[in-house]
């Protein structure tokens, strides 16, 4: 079992964990660091013990607001998905306009077909 040292709060201390978790340990020990460092500044030498429970705390009032928030949005994301699907209205285009495109098109043929036929007897 892998022994490794963090430092909290410009202390250092041992700490085992399981062989392949060391990566999540030192993650773990820099987000207590994160709030330990704020404290020991403002407050100055503190005993570890008050010290450490102080930054858990910080990180357990961040992990309260953080897991409201996932509250908040998984409901908000029932809410959206409970909703009837939301139809598209596509607007059918009239037959006129069909028809009238379709004589453009052909009157733009015949007109394409005069300017080749020009172009071949120049």
């Amino acid at each position: 079992m892998p022994e490794l040292h963090v430092t909290i709060g410009g202390r250092s201390f041992p700490v085992a964990c399981q062989e392949g978790e060391e990566h999540f340990l030192r993650a773990a020990a820099a987000m207590l660091d994160a709030e330990a460092q704020p404290i020991v500044s403002q407050m100055g030498r503190l005993p570890e013990a008050k010290m450490l429970l102080m930054a858990g705390l910080m990180l357990a009032d961040k992990t309260a607001a953080v897991e409201d928030e996932i509250r908040s949005l998984k409901a908000r994301i029932a809410d959206l998905e409970s909703r009837p699907d939301a139809r598209v209205e596509v607007p059918i285009i009239p037959p006129q306009v069909t028809e009238t495109l379709a004589e453009i098109a052909a009157q733009a043929e015949a007109l394409a077909q005069r300017v080749e036929e020009a172009r071949g007897t120049a």
